[in-house]
């Protein structure tokens, strides 16, 4: 079987940038060669660029995603997409690569563009009954009226910015006096800010991913931060303890992996999707779907394939394999 030429795609245009290189590297360095013909692609404002096995650098051409060197001149066949925040997660990539008709291992722009916007992604999943908390959302310039928002959500509370990820522009406030500087500050990240109900209680970190023609529920993380929520040290700096698979009731994992695969499939996703709830009265409330998560050494989907008992690079390969057969 002559190789399929993939493009895994890392890097973007937020402060996801790092993470998501890494991600980016582990799949490139997962990839069987043996299936694939592989070039890492890395974008950022300023330039995108792609390097193959024998460290060739080639110029992406913007237009039509081919990669293109002095000597040769490379079209992909299928691209895996591991950029988190805008443009990949935010469905900008899909749209060039829909109307460019590439195969990609994520979900198409509206889905993306959707699931992005964590406000019109919790309202649209309200209307399907998925529990979550109480919010009040607010958008830079508008007044801020903290008797309104404390009224809706109540101390403690979560002010975060709207359309970013790795939990960053995320701050815990405790007190009335906490919440406009948390506001101020989320705004650094995002135009948009969604503040929510402080839920407590136990949680947990759902994959799903479509492969070898079925959905999969892997298996369930349960996320023990040191620090006062899952931040960012806490998701990448090792300050908290990652239990797979959790150790909860069995009502709750099928509870919890019903919401999950409920939510893949209402959003209509693609490849592989994390989802995080917080258990309160034993019921998991949805917090957030990320469609293109973290898959470095240290993130969680890498750890919950693990425990399914399938190698990374075979995984990666069904993601690929199911994006090919769908098209």
């Amino acid at each position: 079987m002559q190789r399929k030429k993939v493009g895994i795609v890392s890097g973007g245009f937020t402060s996801e940038y790092n993470i998501s290189i890494l991600s980016g590297k582990t799949v490139f360095e997962e990839l069987d060669r043996e299936l694939w013909e592989v070039f890492l692609i890395t974008i950022n404002k300023s330039e995108w660029k792609a390097e193959d096995d024998q460290n060739n650098i080639y110029e992406v051409n913007k237009g039509d995603f081919t990669l293109q060197n002095n000597e040769t001149l490379v079209k992909l066949d299928v691209i895996f997409n591991a950029v988190h925040g805008a443009p990949g997660e935010n469905g900008q990539l899909a749209a060039l690569w829909e109307l460019l008709k590439i195969p990609f291992s994520s979900c198409d722009s509206y889905t993306a563009g959707l699931t992005y916007n964590k406000r019109d992604c919790l309202s649209v999943l309200r209307e399907l009954k998925v529990p979550t908390a109480k919010y009040f959302s607010i958008n830079e310039g508008t007044t801020i009226n903290e008797d309104l928002i404390l009224a809706t959500v109540e101390l403690p509370c979560f002010v975060k910015a709207n359309r970013a990820g790795s939990s960053l522009g995320i701050y815990k406030v405790t007190t009335k006096k906490e919440l406009i500087p948390s506001v101020e500050k989320a705004f650094e990240e995002d135009s948009q800010v969604i503040i929510e109900s402080a839920l407590e209680g136990r949680e947990v970190s759902v994959g799903v991913a479509a492969f070898r023609g079925g959905i999969h529920v892997l298996p369930i993380t349960e996320i023990i931060t040191n620090n006062d929520f899952f931040d960012y040290a806490a998701k990448y700096e090792g300050k908290s303890q990652e239990i797979t698979p959790a150790e909860i009731p069995n009502k709750w994992k099928e509870l919890v992996e019903h919401w999950a695969k409920s939510i893949y499939i209402s959003l209509d996703l693609k490849g592989v999707v994390r989802s995080e709830f917080i258990f309160v009265n034993g019921i998991p409330h949805l917090l957030e779907v990320n469609t293109v998560p973290g898959i470095t050494r240290k993130s969680i989907i890498p750890k919950q394939v693990e425990a399914m008992g399938i190698k990374l690079s075979q995984f990666f390969s069904y993601l690929l394999l199911q994006t090919l057969a769908k098209n």
